[in-house]
């Protein structure tokens, strides 16, 4: 699906999703606690960050915190996400944002001018791109990174056999309703799993194992390539351009 015609250009569903799912997904804070760790400890210097599939910015920002003196760029397709990421961002001066298209290579010419990068997070962004887009894109950041350069993706992947991904759904279904009753607890559980199986930007996952796609990344030229976190359908994975 072309990113002009997908359901995250909607208002609606951009707030949905911030408001009202990115609170309850598992281990979240554990998540951005390890990208943290790893840039830290893989280059702990650096001066160029590249936020890819920004949202709001959530990654990108978290790194501006930890490395004070580095610049970033969030780049995202969907003007509403890029709109959410300018209010959390205010008037940084580090911070730069750009709209592009994941689904052609010209999104490289919008960050060219900014490159090379010392890291590159991506947050939910690939997981919607076809297997062979996939790896288009990760070849490109490869090409947009710095030697010794971090590649780290938080990304919705796969369950190998259809009974890990049903149990994935009802433990996802299972903490949105907790993080919904916090402030509706009138909310039920049907309501809940009803707009979970429905919601509109489901139909363009297109999911990929997470040990498929570290091979592709070994096979691109990164090292250390290795699945740093995961709870059942949400991994982070990546590694780093040694040459």
């Amino acid at each position: 699906m072309s990113a002009n015609k997908s359901a995250w250009q909607t208002k609606e569903l951009t707030a949905a999703f911030l408001d009202g799912v990115r609170g309850a997904i598992p281990g979240a804070d554990l998540q951005l606690a390890v990208i943290k760790k790893i840039a830290e400890l893989w280059f702990p210097e650096p001066a160029r960050i590249l936020d890819l599939g920004c949202g709001d910015g959530i990654l990108g920002r978290l790194l501006l915190e930890a490395f004070p003196g580095a610049k970033a760029v969030f780049a995202d397709f969907s003007e509403p996400m890029l709109d959410a990421a300018r209010a959390k961002l205010g008037n940084d001066p580090r911070a730069a944002v750009t709209r592009v298209d994941f689904s052609t290579p010209e999104w490289l010419e919008k960050v060219a001018s900014d490159a090379p990068f010392d890291i590159v997070v991506s947050g939910f962004a690939i997981h919607h791109r076809p297997d062979e887009e996939k790896k288009r894109i990760y070849a490109e950041v490869f090409q947009l990174l710095s030697p010794g350069g971090v590649f780290l993706n938080l990304e919705h992947v796969a369950s190998l056999s259809p009974a890990g991904k049903k149990l994935f759904d009802e433990f996802f279904v299972d903490l949105l309703l907790r993080f919904h009753r916090a402030a509706n607890p009138q909310k039920s559980r049907q309501e809940i799993s009803e707009t979970y199986y429905k919601r509109p930007d489901k139909n363009e996952n297109i999911l990929c194992a997470v040990d498929v796609q570290c091979r592709w990344l070994r096979e691109i030229g990164f090292r250390d390539v290795d699945c740093f976190f995961k709870v059942f359908e949400l991994a982070l994975f990546g590694g780093r351009k040694c040459l």
